[in-house]
């Protein structure tokens, strides 16, 4: 089992725990950190955040983190790929994947949150963001592995692109999937790496496993697709008997990643207490 650090959020207000829980977390031996990607948080999801358009720049965020850490891999939950040009981000994340020493995990997504679409980018339905999400995948997997790139159909037109260096990991980093529509599972299955199924999900867990499944036995890639489990976060104090039954239940479901929290007022001595009691059980 694998474990990354989530729950911290990317609030400029948390900067802090942030920094210091990521730190802590590289020490002890957890295998990666995944930060939600959003420059402004819609009301979809209905938050209680105080300040919600005050935002650290993720990528920007975990390229300073990957300066103050040695192993830990960097990566997100989710990056809305209609979000941003596929051109750029396959660039900024090339670049991450060399400046870390290969410790990049791309978590895609088609994005929720109208609000930042309509600031900084361009709103549009759930099929035309699913389309770009498409489109986009196939040219970042193409600028990292092709010498040059010529794209003109859809809704991106790149000309002679030339992306180097190259990701350090070959043919590139992994792809983290974390949707949960019909379509967006199928093209996890295709192209993924990883799964995560949300754990609000409930007893669709398996339905939507098996989605992923089907499409990746269909595209001859059965075993290459792998799951995440977990929670997203924790406000209550530290009980090892919670870790070990979230652990449990991950395993039951056949993950190979969970996903772990921390109340970020406790975060260094929690994570040290994890990996004191509940880590050695997994090693």
């Amino acid at each position: 089992m694998k474990f990354f650090l989530t729950g911290l959020g990317n609030l400029y207000d948390n900067m802090d725990p942030i920094l210091k829980g990521v730190i802590e977390a590289d020490k002890q031996g957890l295998d990666g950190v995944l930060m939600p990607d959003h420059y402004m948080w819609g009301q979809e999801i209905g938050h209680s955040m105080q300040r919600p358009y005050h935002t650290l720049e993720t990528w920007t965020t975990l390229t300073y983190l990957a300066g103050k850490t040695e192993k830990i891999r960097l990566g997100t939950l989710i990056t809305p790929l209609p979000f941003r040009h596929p051109g750029m981000l396959a660039k900024m994340l090339s670049t991450l994947d060399v400046l870390s020493g290969g410790r990049v995990v791309l978590g895609a997504g088609a994005g929720w949150s109208r609000v930042e679409f309509e600031g900084y980018s361009e709103w549009l339905g759930t099929k035309s963001r699913v389309d770009k999400t498409i489109e986009a995948l196939s040219i970042i997997k193409r600028l990292w592995r092709e010498d040059s790139v010529t794209h003109e159909s859809g809704y991106y037109h790149i000309k002679d692109a030339v992306l180097m260096p190259k990701p350090v990991q070959r043919p590139y980093p992994k792809i983290l999937f974390g949707s949960s529509g019909d379509r967006m599972l199928k093209l996890t299955g295709r192209e993924g790496d990883i799964c995560f199924i949300p754990p609000w999900q409930g007893h669709r867990f398996h339905e939507m496993k098996e989605t992923v499944l089907i499409a990746a036995e269909e595209a001859s890639r059965a075993d290459k697709i792998e799951f995440m489990g977990g929670v997203m976060g924790v406000e209550e104090p530290f009980n090892a008997e919670n870790y070990s039954r979230f652990i449990a239940d991950a395993e039951e479901k056949g993950c190979t990643y969970c996903n772990v929290a921390f109340p970020r007022d406790s975060i260094v001595t929690d994570i040290r207490r994890f990996a004191k009691e509940v880590l050695p059980s997994y090693s």
